[in-house]
């Protein structure tokens, strides 16, 4: 078999599994669930790709982002979020000045994978703060997203306004199926080196003395996050991408240990994914800003209930601790 012909049957096997999975498993599952709840909007072909993409946001985003957050690199989202930024002005600027068909998401994933690279590179090598580098890396990308729209007039710029605000009707059958194989490929990825991983982020030091290679697993969480970045900014916006690797984390740091605590910020951007794509279908509004909002009520709802449990845990302690010297008398009294 030549590699011609392999590699037609490796798109008819992929067609087929992605027909498998979107149709017959997912589109199926949800066609039930709308004849028996009668919620006629999850039959819609176009809300199941919306909620298949919340879905696979609200996993990756946290998975990695609680790696990012327990490492104080919690802006290194914002900042790949803008090189994609860039990334995407490069694809379209391309695309209208030499009639080319560059996928604007494909040029967005190199340019800030890249952006990653560079990066850990300035904090390894230049002696560059994190927060330094990170600084220099965002408005440089931006600079160069702006300088490209511009240079054509603006012509670029109506095709990139889905890409800053996100949008749900952005988000086709390729997209839904790209999102499913990046989840895919993330959570492997992240599934085989937790430990490394684990290790780099709390003890950089000690994994160094175990002879853990530290630079090339920043790396490796810089480029996941990258993936994580391009892939939620279809639904997310550019402007907003960054909240789904810190909010549902920022919820879920109440919750002892990081593996469960990796699980609960999961769950809260289920939560936070699932309902802000809701709330867009039915009142019309930016799935991006629906998507951050419900997150921050969730985190607020969190850190309100911990509070009011932590005041009552102190108040029962103390009316116990009151009541318990009350009822044992003095020796004035026994004298007595």
């Amino acid at each position: 078999m030549s590699g011609v012909d392999a590699g037609v049957v490796l798109v008819g096997v992929a067609d087929r599994l992605v027909s498998v999975i979107l149709d017959d498993i997912w589109g199926a599952g949800l066609d039930l669930l709308a004849e028996t709840t009668g919620v006629e909007m999850l039959g819609s072909p176009f809300m199941q790709r919306a909620y298949l993409a919340a879905i696979c946001i609200a996993l990756v985003g946290p998975l990695v982002g609680s790696f990012l957050v327990h490492r104080e690199m919690a802006m290194i989202g914002d900042t790949l979020a803008h090189s994609a930024f860039a990334g995407v002005a490069a694809g379209l600027f391309v695309n209208a000045a030499f009639s080319a068909t560059i996928p604007p998401l494909l040029a967005a994933l190199v340019v800030s994978a890249l952006a990653a690279l560079v990066v850990q590179t300035l904090v390894d090598y230049a002696g560059t703060y994190r927060d330094t580098s990170l600084a220099i890396v965002l408005t440089g990308s931006f600079a160069v997203g702006s300088v490209l729209i511009t240079a054509t007039d603006g012509g670029i710029a109506v095709g990139i306004s889905a890409y800053l605000f996100g949008s749900l009707a952005t988000v086709s059958r390729a997209n839904a199926a790209t999102l499913l194989a990046m989840s895919v490929v993330v959570g492997g990825v992240v599934a085989v080196a937790y430990r490394p991983l684990l290790a780099v982020t709390f003890d950089e030091a000690g994994a160094r003395v175990a002879g853990l290679d530290v630079a090339w697993y920043n790396r490796l969480l810089a480029v996941l996050t990258a993936l994580v970045v391009v892939g939620a900014m279809q639904v997310m916006g550019v402007i907003l991408v960054a909240a789904m690797l810190v909010v549902p984390v920022a919820a879920a740091t109440v919750v002892d240990g990081f593996k469960r605590s990796l699980a609960a910020a999961v769950v809260a951007g289920q939560v936070a994914t699932v309902t802000g794509v809701t709330l867009s279908y039915l009142y019309d509004v930016a799935a991006g800003g629906a998507i951050v909002l419900v997150a921050i009520a969730v985190y607020a709802a969190v850190e309100v209930t911990t509070r009011a449990h932590h005041r009552y845990s102190v108040r029962v302690r103390t009316l116990g601790s009151s009541t318990l010297d009350f009822s044992s008398p003095s020796e004035g009294d026994d004298r007595d």
